[in-house]
């Protein structure tokens, strides 16, 4: 059986839930935490990096990290690492991974279906 969670993909952190009893529960990310930062970071020897541990090694690898990257969504926004570029929705795509295998790890089964926050101010392209 697979189960439906919720995600707010957050501009600085974001945070994956779900129902349990018809309650929502937030669920603790690998590291523990109740909320993931938004942030990608791309390590030299070609590891990607997400959450808490890109946000911690950031000021290191400043020119390999990325944050807020939600303000980019709908635009033609890239960064160019290792000769590759990556969009904002690559970007994201690799925190809301994050976001399903920690929940995955908590309920023990798969997860297929997924409710995702959008602001009331973005546009259709974001």
């Amino acid at each position: 059986m697979s189960r439906a969670v919720g995600i707010d993909l957050g501009t600085t952190n974001s945070v994956v839930s779900v129902l349990e009893g018809g309650e929502p529960t937030v669920i603790a990310n690998a590291e523990g935490g109740r909320t993931t930062p938004s942030v990608v970071a791309f390590s030299k020897s070609g590891e990607v990096l997400v959450g808490e541990i890109a946000k911690r090694q950031a000021v290191n690898n400043i020119d390999r990290t990325i944050a807020s990257v939600k303000r980019h969504m709908g635009t033609d926004w890239s960064v160019a690492i290792d000769d590759k570029k990556y969009t904002a929705q690559e970007i994201s795509a690799r925190i809301l991974m994050k976001l399903k295998n920690d929940a995955e790890s908590y309920l023990g089964e798969k997860v297929t279906d997924a409710v995702v926050t959008v602001p009331a101010y973005f546009n259709d392209a974001q």
